[in-house]
C-alpha cells in the first residue's frame, strides 16, 4: 500500500498528481505509472510538469528525496562545485 503524504507542501497538489509523484518517488517509470492508473504516458509527463513547481524541485531525485525526508541539496552551479574558470 503506498505511503500517504500529509506534508502541506502537497497540498497543493491534485489528487492525481500526488499520486503520480508517490510512484515515481517508488521508481515506478511513467510507462509504468500510466499502464497501472490507465493514462498515457504522455499525461504522466504532464502531470508531473505541473507538480515539480509547486513542489519547488525539477527532478525524480529530488522528489524522491523529497518525499523521504532526506535535506534538500542546493542546485550545483559552476561556482559550488568547486571548479574555477
Amino acid at each position: 500500500m503506498p505511503r500517504v503524504v500529509t506534508s502541506d507542501i502537497f497540498a497543493e497538489l491534485t489528487p492525481q498528481e500526488l499520486q503520480i509523484t508517490q510512484l515515481v518517488a517508488r521508481g515506478m517509470s511513467n510507462r509504468d505509472i500510466a499502464a497501472q492508473l490507465f493514462l498515457s504516458p504522455r499525461t504522466v509527463a504532464y502531470h508531473l510538469y505541473k507538480a515539480y513547481p509547486k513542489l519547488g524541485i525539477g527532478s525524480r531525485r529530488e522528489l524522491a528525496a523529497l518525499l523521504s525526508g532526506e535535506p534538500r541539496r542546493p542546485p550545483q552551479t559552476a561556482h559550488s562545485s568547486g571548479k574555477r574558470n
